[in-house]
């Protein structure tokens, strides 16, 4: 059986706080599976049933993540870049972390597999 992840992605460049980036997290996570799940309801139904595997990784920042979006947009794999409200540490609108997935691992790997760990 094929493998499925989430993979998340925190700017590092915007020194946020750890409770800051674990919300962004959070948000990326929520969102991007709210996505898969309307529209393609089998590889979320899979990755739901086989522990929801997510992996934290960091960027260094924006220019990195643009990168990243045009290649999944390429390869037509799942995301939603998280864009803070402005509420508490950072200006409405600043994008902190990307969501990606769920979708089969190999394929995030191939755009995703180069990163550090957050």
């Amino acid at each position: 059986m094929e493998e499925y992840k989430q993979v998340i992605l925190i700017r590092t460049d915007l020194k946020m706080g750890t409770g800051k980036k674990c919300a962004q997290s959070c948000h990326a996570s929520v969102s991007t599976s709210d996505l898969v799940r309307i529209k393609n309801k089998l590889v979320w139904k899979n990755w739901k049933n086989s522990g929801q595997k997510k992996v934290v990784l960091k960027v260094l920042g924006m220019d990195d993540l643009n990168d990243i979006v045009i290649k999944l947009e390429k390869k037509k794999i799942p995301y939603f870049l998280v864009r803070d409200a402005g509420l508490t540490q950072l200006s409405p609108g600043t994008a902190t972390a990307l969501g990606i997935g769920p979708a089969p691992s190999r394929e995030i790997d191939e755009i995703t597999g180069d990163l550090k760990l957050l």
